[in-house]
C-alpha cells in the first residue's frame, strides 16, 4: 500500500464515510471541523466588513431563519427526498457551506438594492427572504410526511423555556447580571432548547447523540442515573457560562467588539440548528 492509498484511507474513515453513511461524528472529524469553523469567522469577519453589515441586534433577527431553513432542510435530507450524490449536499459540514452560500447572496442582493434605492432596509428583505425559505422547506416536509409526536415536540419547547426561565429568575436573585442581559439569555435559550431536544429525543423515543462531547458525559452519567441525557442541561451550563464570560469582559475596541459579535452570533447559530433539527425530526417522527 502506498502512501496515497494510506491518505486516501485515512481521509475515507474520518470524513468522507460519515457524510455518505450520516453516521456520528468522531474526534477527527470534530476537531477539523472546529478549526475550521475558527478559520472561518475571520473571513466571514473580513466579509461583512466589506458589506458595511454590523451584527446588532437586526441583523440577528434577519439571519435567524436562515438558521431555521438549514435546518429544515437538514430533515428533509433525514425524511430521504434526496438520493446520492445530491443527498451528500444536505449532510453536515457540507450542508453549513450551501447554507452560507445562499444566505451571504440574498445578504448581498439585499444590501445592492438598498444601495440602489430600490428597497428602503436590507434587513427586512433579507429577513423575508429566510422566512419564506423556512416556509417553503417545513411546506415540503408536510408533503412528504405527516406530524406524529407532537407532544414530545411540544415537551422540548416546554422544558426549554421552564430551564431557561430558572436561570434566569435565579440570576436576578442572585444579581448575576450576565445571564439578565436579553441578549445572552436569549442564546442560553437555544442552547437549553438543544438540550432539552437531547433529552426528550433519547429518553422518550430511544434516539441517540452523534456529537463527540455530550456522547462522552451522557455515557459517563449512565453510571450514575437512570436519565443519562440530563447531564445536558448542566453541561450546557457549564461551557455557556465561562464562554460568555469571557466574551462579555473582553476589551472593548471596535475590531474586538465586531468579532465578539460574530462569535456571538456563532453561538446562536450552534445551538438553534441542531435544536431545530432535533426537534423537527421528533415532531415529524424521522
Amino acid at each position: 500500500m502506498n502512501i496515497i492509498d494510506t491518505i486516501w484511507q485515512y481521509i475515507y474513515k474520518y470524513y468522507i464515510s460519515g457524510v455518505i453513511n450520516d453516521t456520528s461524528y468522531n474526534p477527527v472529524d470534530t476537531l477539523t471541523y472546529a478549526i475550521v469553523l475558527g478559520i472561518s469567522l475571520f473571513g466571514i469577519l473580513k466579509l461583512l466588513d466589506k458589506l458595511d453589515v454590523k451584527i446588532d441586534t437586526q441583523f440577528i433577527i434577519a439571519v435567524t431563519p436562515y438558521v431555521l431553513a438549514g435546518s429544515s432542510l437538514r430533515v428533509l435530507e433525514d425524511s430521504n427526498i434526496f438520493t446520492p450524490p445530491l443527498r451528500y449536499l444536505f449532510v453536515t459540514p457540507l450542508i453549513y457551506f450551501f447554507v452560507f452560500a445562499v444566505t451571504i447572496s440574498l445578504l448581498t442582493l439585499a444590501i445592492y438594492l438598498e444601495r440602489k434605492g430600490k428597497i428602503k432596509d436590507y434587513h427586512a428583505f433579507f429577513g423575508y427572504a429566510g422566512i419564506a425559505w423556512t416556509v417553503i422547506n417545513i411546506a415540503a416536509l408536510l408533503a412528504v410526511g405527516e406530524v406524529t409526536n407532537p407532544v414530545p415536540a411540544a415537551a422540548i419547547l416546554a422544558l426549554g423555556v421552564i430551564a431557561t426561565s430558572v436561570v434566569y429568575f435565579i440570576s436576578l436573585r442572585l444579581d448575576f447580571t450576565l445571564l439578565t442581559n436579553k441578549l445572552n439569555i436569549s442564546l442560553l435559550f437555544v442552547h437549553l432548547l438543544d438540550a432539552s431536544s437531547t433529552f426528550v429525543g433519547m429518553d422518550w423515543l430511544g434516539y441517540y447523540e452523534k456529537h463527540v462531547a455530550p456522547t462522552f458525559f451522557i455515557d459517563m452519567a449512565g453510571n450514575y442515573i437512570a436519565h443519562p441525557s440530563l447531564v445536558m442541561y448542566p453541561l450546557k451550563l457549564l461551557v455557556f457560562i465561562p464562554v460568555i464570560y469571557m466574551l462579555d469582559n473582553t476589551s472593548d475596541n471596535d475590531k474586538e467588539r465586531k468579532l465578539i459579535d460574530l462569535l456571538k452570533l456563532a453561538i446562536l447559530v450552534l445551538g438553534l440548528s441542531p435544536a431545530t433539527r432535533n426537534t423537527l425530526r421528533i415532531l415529524m417522527g424521522v
